[in-house]
């Protein structure tokens, strides 16, 4: 098989990663496996499935799972009424249907909201202290999802990870794979039906826990030029939205440099300011989207009030509108202990 280094020479200047560090996968080629014999069908119900445009490859795992069962994809909610869930199959657990963030019609260039957020933060809680590693607690769903052979039905587990890393790359990174969540009714039904009750009660598992190999982690830079490069604001709002998740889920950000990136934003076209909204975690915010018509997409991001910490992003369908994958960031800090 290829090595990354050897895959990075073949590829050359076309390697979309080749100025990035990437991080290690959220799963191992193990955890896809059982995720993929959970939702699989019958053998005799399976029919041979053609790969989308939206096949994902999760840091090489992927190919592994996706099998015969099941065709794994990034992206892919309407709110249903709940006292219409079928119970599900002994052993497994239900899940939720994921539902929109609420935010208020119309929105308007979300510009001069942004430039005066970002020359009113205070303080986060690691501004003013110091450590060996970088803490970040996260919880993701969408990355993958496994989709039915007919292309209509979707699932994914939620994962709560927590990430030590220091400044050479080493530290530590547990995952918990949680529940599984579907974009809508339709799915949660067509899924608990064709659910493998005992496949799907140990998907579930205990913590899995990784060591971080040594690795070069740029610094973050916190001039604007250089923020400019990092967020990719050459390719448009939705590029920028999923590089500003990643900056928030790898660094511990300073207050300054927060600053910067939303004076960033505040120049990039296409940005809509959405007000007040509550993320997954219950926490009072403020959004912007970014409708990407061409691709039926929009990008969700949400920024803590006072401090301008990202608190969510999030990445929907257009048409019907649905949740396609969900990051909510859900701890940062500066610590000296892998615990």
């Amino acid at each position: 098989m290829f090595g990354e280094e050897r895959t990075r020479t073949l590829l050359g200047p076309a390697d979309p990663a080749r100025h990035g560090t990437l991080a290690p996968p959220r799963l191992s080629a193990h955890d896809l496996i059982v995720r993929a014999e959970a939702i699989a069908e019958p053998v005799a119900d399976r029919r041979q499935a053609r790969p989308t445009r939206r096949l994902v490859l999760t840091a090489g795992t992927l190919a592994v799972a996706v099998g015969a069962a099941a065709i794994a994809q990034t992206f892919g909610p309407l709110s249903p009424d709940a006292s219409q869930i079928a119970s599900p199959p002994p052993g497994a657990d239900p899940g939720v249907v994921l539902v929109p963030v609420a935010y208020g019609s119309g929105g308007h260039d979300a510009g001069r909201q942004l430039r005066a957020l970002a020359s009113s933060l205070v303080d986060a809680e690691y501004d003013n202290s110091t450590g060996r590693y970088m803490y970040h607690q996260t919880r993701t769903w969408g990355d993958p999802v496994m989709t039915s052979p007919d292309g209509r039905h979707h699932v994914a587990f939620a994962a709560d990870t927590k990430v030590w890393q220091a400044a050479d790359g080493t530290g530590k990174q547990v995952t918990v794979q949680l529940e599984p969540q579907y974009p809508d009714q339709e799915s949660r039904d067509y899924w608990q039906r064709n659910l493998k009750p005992k496949a799907a009660a140990s998907a579930t598992r205990a913590p899995d826990s990784i060591p971080l190999p040594p690795k070069n982690l740029a610094p973050l830079p916190s001039g604007r030029a250089q923020l400019n490069e990092l967020l990719k604001v050459t390719f448009g709002a939705g590029t920028v939205s999923k590089e500003v998740s990643m900056v928030y889920g790898r660094y511990v950000v300073p207050r300054q440099t927060r600053s910067e990136i939303l004076r960033v934003l505040a120049n990039v076209p296409g940005f809509l300011w959405r007000g007040q909204v509550t993320d997954r975690a219950g926490r009072k915010g403020v959004a912007i989207t970014f409708d990407d018509r061409e691709h039926n997409a929009q990008s969700l991001l949400i920024f803590d009030p006072n401090t301008g910490e990202l608190l969510a992003y999030e990445r929907l369908t257009l048409s019907p509108v649905r949740i396609s994958a969900y990051q909510v960031l859900l701890d940062t800090a500066w610590t000296d202990r892998l615990n």
